[in-house]
């Protein structure tokens, strides 16, 4: 890939604490939070950001001009200022997951936006409907608001050693957002620049989260260069990514549990374990099961168990694929990484066939990173099925997106989110 700096729009506060000014990216935002975030200000990014709710399409014309007038009183009020020399960002979020405490540190620059599947890799597909929102967004505010988030190697950790001496002293800007401790700071120094330049050039990105926003922007930079041309350096060619080490030992992929309702009565997980031979099955009780670290709870019965509890929450049944010519059957056009995922055998042996005798048309699947929500799902009796799942290996999301392939759908969720609002990107 090929990098560069870029004049960032800040929020400018005479004590950095921009905590109250920052938001969760628009994607996972729900009515309620984004009426919370700005009674926090008014201030806060999320009115640009999602001023359209749901953002699942486009809305209408209106309040994308109302996003862009009030982004051009706060650039013009000082609310936001650009900083004055090209600059690279440091990102740095420190948080704790299942007692332990993590940080993952970040460079947040421009990367050259390439047909994906080169330079650029994806692992998700993408739909229409959430890029022509974010497009109109884009469109109208000439700015883009959030970075994408990528991972990629560092070669001897070269541009970080880099970056992170020149990422010294108090940060230019930090804020707490959703118990994570955001930290940002600016490196202009071209030296410094150019050797995390020349240390990622020819490294392939794989984006982690923001394939719609990705899409986007080199929708934006096509619309431009169809309505008047641009030059081959111009701002739109370059995408804002955070992009995080292979190696950061606080590159955390959570897995995405299920919560299953809408299911024909009556229904048991013990009924469905009869109904799937293919899987071995074990039983253990809730009290047992660790189920707020799911991953190393089933770890110790091997890659791929899958833990699942009904209504009754009696037992926790362990079910671990023993015939995988049963998955090459089901899908037999993926690769075997695809088809070894704990994701796609869940969904191509458990839910679309084992499943079958007890699905209607009202079935209706909810996810979450949160085993414990699964479990309470159950005990309240909003979930027939619950579904907790190990995270997937970045490994694979590695061999799944270098092949060309897809991952299942809801397959990763890396933590925590990016924050949006930590800096902004002109692209004209």
């Amino acid at each position: 890939m090929e990098i560069r700096p870029f004049r960032g729009w800040r929020y400018h506060s005479e004590k950095g604490d921009i905590g109250t000014l920052i938001a969760p990216p628009y994607d996972v935002i729900s009515q309620q939070q984004r009426d919370e975030l700005l009674a926090r200000s008014d201030k806060n990014i999320v009115a640009v950001d999602l001023p359209h709710f749901p953002p699942a399409k486009a809305g209408p014309q209106s309040e994308y001009q109302q996003a862009a007038r009030l982004l051009g009183q706060w650039q013009a009020s000082s609310t936001l200022r650009q900083d004055d020399n090209p600059c690279l960002y440091a990102y740095e979020q420190e948080y704790s997951w299942a007692g332990k405490s993590y940080s993952r540190r970040a460079l947040i620059c421009g990367v050259r936006a390439t047909e994906l599947g080169k330079d650029v890799i994806p692992h998700e597909h993408t739909f229409a409907g959430p890029k022509a929102d974010r497009l109109e967004l884009m469109k109208h505010t000439c700015v883009q608001l959030s970075p994408l988030f990528g991972f990629c190697d560092d070669p001897g950790g070269e541009a970080t050693d880099a970056l992170w001496s020149a990422a010294n002293g108090v940060p230019d800007a930090w804020g707490r957002l959703n118990g994570v401790n955001e930290k940002l700071w600016t490196i202009d120094d071209p030296k410094v620049i150019n050797t995390v330049a020349a240390a990622l050039r020819g490294v392939p990105v794989f984006i982690a989260d923001g394939h719609h926003r990705y899409t986007t922007a080199m929708d934006y930079r096509d619309h431009l260069q169809a309505t008047g041309g641009i030059g081959v350096d111009h701002e739109a060619n370059f995408v804002m990514f955070a992009l995080v080490s292979r190696d950061d030992p606080g590159l955390l992929v959570l897995p995405t549990h299920r919560i299953i309702r809408g299911l024909k009565a009556p229904f048991t997980v013990e009924k469905l374990a009869k109904a799937a031979p293919q899987f071995a099955w074990r039983r253990c009780s809730l009290d047992d099961a660790d189920l707020s670290n799911s991953g190393a709870f089933l770890h110790r019965y091997g890659p791929g168990s899958i833990a699942m509890l009904d209504e009754q929450l009696a037992e926790v049944w362990i079910a671990r694929l023993t015939d995988p010519r049963a998955m090459e059957a089901a899908a037999p056009d993926e690769i075997d990484a695809w088809r070894g995922l704990d994701t796609a055998i869940l969904h191509k042996l458990i839910i679309d066939d084992a499943l079958a005798p007890w699905r209607t048309d009202d079935v209706f699947i909810e996810y979450t990173p949160d085993a414990r929500a699964v479990v309470q799902a159950c005990r309240s009796g909003r979930a027939q099925l619950g579904v907790c799942l190990q995270g997937t290996p970045l490994d694979a999301v590695v061999a799944v997106a270098t092949a060309g392939a897809s991952m299942p759908h809801k397959s990763t969720y890396f933590y925590p989110k990016l924050a949006t609002g930590m800096v902004l990107k002109p692209l004209g």
